[in-house]
């Protein structure tokens, strides 16, 4: 077994709960009769006990395996871990259900059993309907048609007809599904590149991406699958052009897809989470609170649902979180945000190869902006420097450049006069001017900083007025709004010129804002019907 193989049965073996080893101790020994069937679990046992394995400290601490043995027992080991895994969860993931049934239903045919192959492909068939699995219908379908045609039923024209009409139904349907689904997988990848739209050049980019991809099916006549994945497209594509009023629209709709299907929640989990995440990042968007509130409790609610799988527990808890910072963005409680930074940085340690890099510049982001609005800059700059860091910066484009501007200005709020800040813009005029990403709003802040330092405090007074007052007109248009989704510049401009904290002057607005119902003091928010 290679390195790379070692490497992942070592990873396999430390993803097992408690629960796990023992069933698979339990499922391993059922049929071993001597010590020479059980040398895997020796195997096992000693993988679970050390830190740092080597096939050398094996030989050595269990002198029972002998270094020919090493590699089959490694191979082995692997595939009765993961035989293990599959019938210790078959009952709780629906696609392993159908797919043993299917496989009991093979069993019986080559036993010449056909009548209780059939029955049983018509239970799979059931159950594949209730989770709205066109793809594991078709498959089932393509087994009867095996049978049918090896052995002749008394109603051979009948069946033949039924199927053949099924097999053609089911071949439209997936051909819709897997067209939106790869509309919806491209958006999702301009979306990690580029963030949201920077003018109308790109604007247009994304329309003529979109529509020229957009497949073209009678909406009434679309099923379950195919209407997830063209919401999922949609919502990327209003999110990237700042609709944010669609993008809640189709998320909402996404969610309301599992009201109409419940069945399918259990299959589909990690879609009606998604679905969940981007319902709240478009009323984050949209300064909903209460709506945003809503959302939070119900990612909260599925916790129990899927405690029992890694990859949907990582998921949760990303979108649990990144949930939560947004609902403490909103009222300008950046002090209680900032507090879940040790929760975070345990949850992305803990996560390991399981939460992407994407996800990992996300949250050390907002963890950056939510230090900046409590007022400690040297917590801000240290999350904010792990985004410029990150190994691949073309990642988020949109992500990496707010990231360099507000490490420029926490840089200023620690020390104004410092040596190394003409450095520093510099750096970061080369980076933005690199990536095309020199708009209206970051020219201005860049020709502020430029001017360091001011002769006095007077000067500096009026520097930030004359910069309030051109961003609060940029505000008011459509492509320079953009920077406004990442850091509320205006109202740290604010807190400047009034000698007042930006967690203060935030706070003050949202508590205004609850109590008029006037979402006046930010340029992307929207009323909703």
């Amino acid at each position: 077994m290679s390195t790379s193989n070692t490497e992942q049965l070592i990873e396999l073996i430390s993803s097992l709960t408690k629960a796990e080893k023992r069933f698979f101790k339990l499922y391993s020994t059922r049929n071993s009769n001597s010590a020479e069937d059980l040398k895997f679990i020796l195997l096992f046992d000693f993988i679970e006990k050390t830190d740092n394995y080597s096939d050398d400290l094996l030989l050595k601490r269990v002198p029972e395996i002998k270094k020919s043995q090493v590699s089959n027992l490694k191979a082995h080991l692997h595939k009765q871990l993961l035989s293990s895994l599959r019938l210790q969860h078959v009952q709780s993931i629906p696609v392993l259900e159908i797919r043993e049934i299917i496989d009991f239903a093979q069993i019986c045919y080559q036993k010449g059993l056909y009548q209780q192959s059939l029955r049983l492909l018509e239970k799979a068939k059931v159950a594949a309907d209730r989770i709205q699995s066109s793809i594991l219908k078709l498959e089932i379908i393509e087994v009867e048609k095996t049978i049918f045609a090896q052995h002749p039923a008394i109603k051979m024209e009948e069946f033949a007809n039924n199927l053949t009409v099924e097999s053609n139904q089911l071949n439209k349907e997936i051909g819709a599904q897997i067209s939106y689904s790869n509309l919806s997988i491209q958006l999702y990848s301009l979306y990690l590149k580029i963030g949201v739209v920077r003018d109308e050049k790109e604007a247009q980019f994304v329309n003529d991406f979109f529509y020229s991809r957009l497949p073209h099916y009678p909406s009434e006549k679309l099923n379950f699958e195919q209407r997830l994945h063209l919401y999922n497209a949609y919502v990327y594509f209003t999110s990237i052009t700042q609709n944010f009023v669609s993008s809640y629209r189709y998320a909402r709709a996404w969610v309301n897809l599992f009201d109409e299907y419940p069945e399918a929640k259990r299959e589909h989990l990690e879609m009606y989470l998604k679905g969940l995440y981007h319902l709240q990042n478009s009323l984050f968007q949209l300064r909903h609170f209460k709506r945003l509130e809503k959302v939070v409790e119900q990612i909260e609610a599925t916790k129990e649902a899927i405690k029992e799988n890694e990859n949907l527990s990582t998921t949760q808890q990303f979108y649990l979180i990144a949930a939560k910072i947004n609902w403490y963005f909103l009222q300008g409680n950046f002090s209680d945000g900032a507090n879940l930074s040790h929760e975070i940085d345990a949850f992305i340690e803990k996560s390991g190869n399981r939460l992407d890099l994407h996800r990992t510049v996300v949250l050390n982001y907002k963890l950056g902006c939510l230090y900046f609005g409590s007022g400690n800059n040297k917590m801000a700059i240290k999350y904010l420097t792990k985004v410029v860091q990150a190994k691949e910066n073309k990642l988020r484009e949109d992500i990496q450049c707010f990231a360099r501007i507000l490490n420029l200005i926490a840089h200023f709020e620690s020390d104004p006069n410092s040596h190394l800040l003409e450095y520093q813009i510099k750096s970061v005029y080369r980076f933005l001017s690199s990536m095309g990403n020199l708009q209206g709003v970051q020219k201005e802040i860049l020709a502020f900083l430029r001017l360091l330092p001011f002769e006095n405090d007077v000067t500096l007074t009026r520097g930030f007025r004359v910069l309030l007052n051109k961003l609060t007109k940029l505000a008011q248009t459509d492509y320079e709004k953009r920077p406004f989704l990442y850091l509320d510049i205006i109202s740290w401009l604010e807190c400047k010129i009034n000698k007042r904290s930006v967690q203060e002057v935030i706070q003050e607005k949202f508590l205004l804002e609850i109590e008029t119902g006037e979402k006046k003091y930010f340029p992307h928010s929207a009323d909703l019907q």
